[in-house]
């Protein structure tokens, strides 16, 4: 049987609701996923084929890992003018890809993944998690992908909710987990389907089977409103979707027969996007969420949906389009300080939206300290939600983070520096405090959610004006930080267990992420979320160009061009490459010519090259990933 080609369209999928470019902000602030058609790309469709039929080859073959060196016109979609416009204004201008994570492609087969936030740091580290859309991931399908194909399985609307993840030893890794016991009871490896399953044919094509019925029970049991599982199919070969890094999603299995699958795969790419500039445009009209209707994409009816929701999505439908937070209403201070305190994972949305609506009365100053007591509190899910309306509240809530990053409580201290980076004033003052953190703090977590606070705080900076004076002094503490930060061996290969229950140690009390080096013998299998961080924000800031750097330009080159071609872990080398091309090629000039010098021999002795970041960040791709469609 031989595969449909990307002309082919699928009879059932006219229902599909792709995504206007008017409603892009909207359904991604409040749904947390969009999808772009493929016509809509920009690219010639045949191009799909090709990429296809490349991966149909070399998963057939020997299943090797499949990666933009292997086919190479991936680069034409990842860098498509209608991908780029759309992620122009969900992430930012001038937005990075991840390097060297799963930006490759997964076939779907016989098993269920359990529900999950993917980790955002790469495999498995845990960061802080940004509401703002700071990460984004794209997903990219070179052919159709039928209702029964596997369709990737989505919780809309879930992106602002989430679990303890401090202290709870389910969620110490980066991914979040909506049913980890699924994990644990083995359900995952147990096959759905194909020829190994244990299940009725007919319950897998009606989704009977045991598997299914939990998987819809782990969803709806949250309590949380609009929340139930969305198969995002059937979709058009050249489709893509971008969805935010916080939403719960899953692999999913297909329900086809099994016989046809090795001649027929499903294929699926994944890349990591994150912000490196700020939003700019006019201030976000004011959306009556409730009068929208029925979603066209879930058939979600949103008059349901309560103020603890809208709550969230104004603050951000008006972030996304501006920068700035939406005008400021009035509202009852101690009713909404008692929501904050709502109990059980149920109130989360309760407790998240009512952190947003203190942040945006108009009694700043009642905001700000209500906050701050919130900030204190013993519950978990407490600090987490006034974190978020700090963050939220912004320039008003920055005396009261400055003091609580000196907390002596480590939990507090990691909340008050994300909240700083993600909101707090650009002022020398906060950069002191983070710079403070990242160097002093006794906590790795700490140190780590530091150093990604100084990438957002210069690029604030930048959007507000003030980033020839705050940049620098961020570079500066970024390099030190390298100096003094070391790599580890991952910790799923020290304490010999999966990296999903690893745990915490006296050397390290964060989840740098699983062991990776790909076979490369540059490589050993060691994290260190401090330096990864450091990294990452390098990457933002030199996004910006050599004019914000100062005299500290030349100190940052040296520091990476010594990662480049020192560091045994792949993800920082890949990092700091991605960072001395953005200086070079994005916005070229004189100061620039010291990293361009180094980058062609920096490129030529890498054993390995992310392709999806560098062409991104502004190299030019190879020239076969030029396609043929002759």
């Amino acid at each position: 049987m031989q595969p449909r080609t990307a002309k082919e369209v699928c009879a059932d999928d006219e229902g599909i609701a792709y995504t206007t470019p008017k409603r892009l902000l909207l359904e991604f602030a409040s749904r947390g996923i969009v999808l772009i058609a493929p016509e809509d790309l920009g690219v010639p469709l045949q191009i799909h084929d090709i990429i296809y039929a490349k991966q149909r080859e070399a998963f057939r073959d020997n299943r090797r890992t499949i990666t933009a060196d292997a086919v190479p016109e991936i680069l034409q979609v990842v860098n498509a003018p209608g991908v780029a416009a759309a992620c122009n204004r969900i992430v930012g201008e001038n937005w990075a890809v991840v390097p060297f994570t799963h930006n490759a492609p997964f076939a779907s087969g016989a098993h269920d993944q359990h529900w999950h936030k993917d980790d955002n740091g790469p495999f498995n580290a845990r960061k802080q998690r940004h509401h703002q859309a700071v990460q984004v991931e794209m997903l990219y399908y070179p052919q159709a992908v039928r209702p029964d194909m596997g369709p990737t399985a989505v919780v809309p609307y879930s992106h602002y909710w989430a679990f303890n993840h401090e202290e709870n030893q389910d969620n110490f890794a980066g991914a979040d987990h909506l049913d980890f016991g699924y994990h644990l009871g083995g359900m995952e490896r147990v096959p759905v389907s194909g020829p190994k399953s244990g299940y009725d044919e007919d319950d897998i094509a009606q989704q009977r089977t045991r598997h299914d019925v939990r998987m819809r029970r782990a969803v709806t049991d949250t309590g949380w409103p609009l929340v139930r599982q969305f198969e995002v199919g059937p979709l058009r070969a050249g489709s893509v979707v971008l969805y935010s890094h916080n939403l719960f999603h899953r692999g999913n299995h297909r329900r086809d027969d099994w016989r046809i699958w090795q001649h027929r795969p499903r294929f699926m790419w994944r890349f990591w996007l994150y912000r490196t500039t700020e939003p700019k445009g006019a201030a976000g009209e004011e959306i009556a969420w409730n009068a929208l209707g029925i979603d066209p994409l879930t058939k979600h009816d949103l008059a349901i949906a309560p103020d603890a929701a809208t709550a969230v999505w104004r603050y951000q439908h008006h972030w996304l389009c501006s920068g700035s937070p939406p005008p400021r209403r009035r509202g009852d201070a101690d009713a909404l300080f008692n929501q904050l305190h709502a109990k059980n994972d149920a109130a989360e949305p309760t407790r998240i939206g009512a952190a947003y609506q203190l942040a945006n009365l108009s009694d700043t100053a009642t905001a700000a300290r209500l906050l701050g007591r919130a900030l204190h509190s013993e519950r978990e899910t407490v600090r987490r939600a006034a974190a978020y309306g700090l963050a939220a509240l912004g320039e008003d809530a920055t005396g009261v983070l400055v003091d609580a990053a000196r907390s002596a409580l480590k939990w507090v201290r990691k909340a008050a520096v994300f909240a700083l980076g993600d909101g707090g004033s650009t002022n020398s003052a906060v950069l002191g405090v983070i710079a403070e953190r990242l160097a002093e703090d006794e906590s790795i977590y700490v140190r780590s959610v530091a150093a990604a606070a100084l990438g957002c705080l210069g690029r604030r900076a930048v959007a507000t004006g003030v980033g020839a004076a705050l940049v620098p002094g961020c570079i500066e503490a970024l390099i030190a930080s390298l100096g003094r930060e070391g790599n580890r061996l991952a910790m799923n290969i020290a304490q010999d267990r999966h990296i999903k229950i690893v745990r915490p140690t006296d050397e390290c009390d964060v989840c740098e992420g699983i062991g990776i080096n790909y076979g490369i013998g540059r490589f050993d299998p060691v994290r260190s979320a401090v330096r990864e961080n450091v990294l990452w924000s390098a990457v933002i800031l030199c996004s910006h160009g050599a004019r914000f750097s100062g005299e500290m330009l030349w100190p940052l080159i040296d520091a990476l061009v010594e990662v480049v071609r020192e560091d045994r872990n792949i993800f920082s080398a890949g990092l700091a490459l991605d960072a001395l091309n953005r200086l070079a090629k994005l916005h070229p000039d004189d100061r620039c010519a010291e990293a361009e010098r180094h980058l062609d021999a920096l490129l030529a002795a890498m054993p390995a090259l992310s392709w999806e970041s560098l062409t991104r960040g502004g190299l030019k791709a190879p020239a076969s990933s030029t396609p043929r469609l002759d």
